[in-house]
């Protein structure tokens, strides 16, 4: 199952130059919704009970480099594999006009590479697809992004091929020093090795998927990629591609190095603390509205890293729904954005005004804006609440004064949205010039079946956090807990 959820966006891809011009939406969205509905019957077949790998799949490769085909899921990684078929899907239905067989492809292959690093079992398998898929995005931004888009693809690539280089020597020197038999990740057991040695290794994976995610100070790339690029590939970055960085933080970081993480888990909980208030205060100073929702990704995937600094079960079932919460939400912020540019002319703050006119502005748009904007501050009944709860609740008894920053954050990313709300959807059309273009309902349709999901996982949440309670109990069990290892420390 795991192979084919590889194999069809790529049989895909290499279909399209073989397809006629007519068929290429048609086409690229029949490959995108097999591939979401194998996804989601694998989550239907999924048995939370269980404690292993699931679907699991093993081939050796090269066997003298320690490198074999070995696939398995948990609750970690099936949810998030569901989200990038499903936002995947989103962005072959929007389509883009220019060099639409390209786009398609491009699409389709960034696709496949995320969902073999989610599945990969071995530590350089996984590198293979982190790799992989950063040259399609790399062309996505490059190709269809906006004025200023080689610079913005230029950093991406530097920045992200950086982030590939520092994980790549962690795993090297993990499986070296270990003399594990292989790269698997089962067999990289690390207790052996000198503290400083874990703490060393540590950092390079912090640092590596620190930038991914990305993590403060290490997201300058962030801001000119996700604005310069379209609308379709900035829900791929935001929704997809950044949740490599703390799905990796998450398996390999906290997963290998459990005694390290915690002697270094206060450390990184500020670092999330200061995250999450830069993130806001950030947006908050932004004129131009894709740029603000930009910013305040930095921040929402900062709750992410306090969760995994604190370890604990709640927690960490709170990490993994805030991913799921990230994308969904941000993908429709983006979307939305998207729309307003496209039918407004502008994203600048200092000039839209009035969008929620029933008859001459953007109802529809405005009204689901609200809605994401409510989401993203953690407004109760919808997913961000569930997710940011979860975290607070499970962080606070570990780190309280780095919780009660987060919950400020949450204050300030209300006041964010306030103001992009108000400057975007309240106030007067100007009589002369307001005569916005109709949003169809196929325009209308991703952002609608986006805002739904966030709104039935929020006030049905069980049906996010309980694919990941065994596999968070099962972590944090092999873990010591921070408090722990904190008090151990010498005074």
């Amino acid at each position: 199952m795991l192979t084919l959820l590889i194999v069809l966006p790529v049989i895909g891809a290499l279909l399209m130059p073989l397809l006629r011009a007519r068929s290429l939406r048609s086409g690229a969205l029949v490959t995108a919704a097999v591939t979401f509905a194998l996804s989601l019957w694998m989550l239907t077949q999924f048995d939370v009970r269980q404690t292993t790998l699931q679907f699991t799949e093993f081939v050796p490769w090269l066997s003298p480099l320690g490198l074999n085909y070995s696939l398995g899921v948990d609750g970690l990684s099936l949810p998030l594999i569901v989200l990038g078929t499903f936002l995947t899907l989103v962005v072959v239905f929007t389509g883009e006009k220019s060099a639409p067989r390209l786009f398609y492809a491009l699409v389709l292959l960034a696709n496949a590479g995320v969902t073999g690093a989610l599945a990969a079992q071995n530590l350089l398998l996984f590198i293979f697809f982190y790799e992989i898929e950063l040259v399609p995005f790399y062309l996505l931004i490059l190709l269809w992004g906006g004025q200023r888009r080689e610079q913005a693809a230029i950093k991406f690539l530097i920045y992200t091929a950086v982030s590939g280089i520092l994980v790549l020597a962690a795993f090297l020197a993990m499986g070296w020093l270990t003399h594990a038999p292989s790269f698997d990740y089962a067999d990289i057991q690390m207790a052996g090795l000198a503290p400083t040695t874990q703490a060393i290794l540590l950092l390079l994976l912090i640092l590596g998927f620190g930038i991914k995610m990305p993590l403060v100070p290490l997201h300058s790339w962030l801001p000119d990629a996700y604005v310069e690029a379209s609308t379709p590939t900035a829900i791929l970055l935001g929704g997809v591609l950044a949740k490599l960085g703390t799905y990796g933080l998450v398996r390999f970081a906290l997963g290998c190095f459990p005694e390290a993480w915690g002697q270094l888990s206060g450390l990184l909980a500020i670092l999330a603390a200061v995250g999450i208030l830069y993130g806001a205060l950030a947006a908050i100073a932004q004129k131009d509205i894709k740029r603000m929702v930009a910013y305040s990704s930095i921040g929402h995937m900062s709750y992410v890293l306090l969760a995994a600094a604190a370890h604990t079960q709640l927690s960490m079932v709170g990490a993994i729904a805030q991913m799921i919460s990230h994308g969904l939400i941000l993908a429709l912020l983006f979307y939305l954005v998207g729309v307003i540019e496209t039918k407004v002319g502008t994203r600048e703050l200092n000039v839209l005004n009035g969008l929620l006119n029933p008859l001459r502005g953007l109802p529809t748009t405005s009204a689901l804006l609200i809605l994401a904007g409510m989401a993203s501050a953690g407004i109760p009944g919808l997913v961000g609440f569930v997710a940011e709860f979860l975290i607070f609740q499970g962080s606070y008894d570990t780190f309280p004064i780095p919780t009660l920053l987060a919950v400020v954050g949450t204050g300030l990313t209300a006041v964010y949205f306030v103001i992009l709300i108000n400057r975007t959807c309240f106030g007067r059309l100007d009589n002369a010039t307001a005569y916005y273009p109709r949003v169809v309902w196929s325009e209308k349709m991703p952002a609608i079946v986006l805002s739904l999901l966030i709104l039935v996982l929020g006030v049905q949440p069980t049906w996010l956090v309980r694919w990941s309670e065994t596999t968070s109990a099962q972590m944090v069990a092999a873990i010591p807990s921070a408090r722990e290892i904190v008090a151990s420390l010498p005074q």
